[in-house]
């Protein structure tokens, strides 16, 4: 963030005192301050510019507590200060989605005497009060449509294309159950993951099932439910339904999720293996093969393999 930055989780030196805190020069002066173990760098003039607590604990009339190394010392959970500092030093922020973080940033709001963030923090928990009811699948149009929605989502996403007027043959015993349970599968998961994942519908892609998961704007992996097996003297079309694998890539795009507005966990997406989480270490050209790989994953049994090669 511009004027202030969250520099660590750790926590500095025990030996504290306590002071009252008389900046000298409020356009140029930088305050280190320690907000439950996140630490954070920012200016006089960002913590004084409205009338709220941190104005008073910075203009000489509270006392404050520091420890043996200069860093200031606020016992509150750090989570959304960054998000407090944003809105002294610009008048507005974008809030959370999620009901619960924006009651979290309201009592923080709260807390520190910020009287405009708090308004918002209820309008928008009001808002919710309204709408939250809802869970929203966009059924797409176009694949211009599709492309819109997930370079514009902040949310990672999970797309479900099935379109039975694709076959060119017949199907396989099961595969109406399959196709059906696929699609019982996607709307058990938006009703559960709504809020955090963008679910997506395609009905007029040249798929018959598949699965598409997206983080970051960019296809990340795909589950393709559907195969040619070679029955008596004609060709059918099998439709599977890889439930495990289906789950396993959705938990897999939640690592895509952002933080706390901050965009994914790095650090999380490197240690799980994630392709976002290992982008540093790579040049141009390897950062951009990256970026058009895609985990495909086509379902087959091996019966079907063996029909194949007969």
């Amino acid at each position: 963030m511009s004027g202030e930055n969250a520099v660590s989780s750790g926590v500095p030196a025990a030996s504290t005192r306590t002071t009252s805190f008389k900046g000298t020069s409020p356009s140029s002066k930088y305050v280190k301050l320690n907000v439950g173990g996140a630490l954070y760098y920012t200016t006089m003039q960002t913590l004084t510019k409205q009338d709220t607590m941190l104005k008073a604990m910075f203009s000489g009339r509270m006392e404050v507590l520091t420890d043996s190394e200069g860093w200031i010392l606020i016992d509150r959970c750090g989570k959304h200060f960054g998000t407090i500092l944003n809105y002294l030093r610009d008048g507005a922020v974008p809030l959370p989605e999620s009901r619960r973080e924006i009651e979290e940033l309201l009592a923080e709001a709260k807390y520190y005497l910020v009287q405009g963030l708090v308004d918002e923090c209820q309008a928008a928990l009001q808002n919710k009060d309204a709408y939250e009811p809802f869970c929203k699948v966009p059924v797409i149009t176009s694949s211009k449509e599709e492309q819109k929605l997930i370079a514009t989502s902040n949310k990672p996403a999970v797309k479900l294309l099935y379109n039975r007027s694709n076959n060119k043959y017949s199907y396989t015993s099961n595969s109406d159950d399959n196709m059906l349970k696929n699609i019982e599968l996607f709307d058990k998961l938006s009703l559960r993951f709504n809020g955090r994942v963008l679910f997506i519908k395609d009905v007029i892609g040249d798929e018959i099932c598949c699965w598409s998961f997206y983080g970051q704007g960019r296809k990340i992996a795909e589950v393709c439910c559907t195969s040619i097996v070679y029955a008596t003297e004609k060709k059918q079309t099998k439709v599977e339904f890889p439930e495990a694998r289906i789950y396993e890539e959705t938990l897999n795009i939640l690592l895509y999720e952002a933080q706390d507005g901050r965009g994914p966990d790095n650090a999380l997406l490197e240690a799980t293996g994630g392709a976002a989480g290992r982008s540093h270490h790579l040049d141009e050209d390897e950062e951009r093969e990256r970026i058009e790989r895609v985990r495909r994953i086509h379902i087959k049994r091996p019966d079907d393999r063996a029909h194949l090669h007969q």
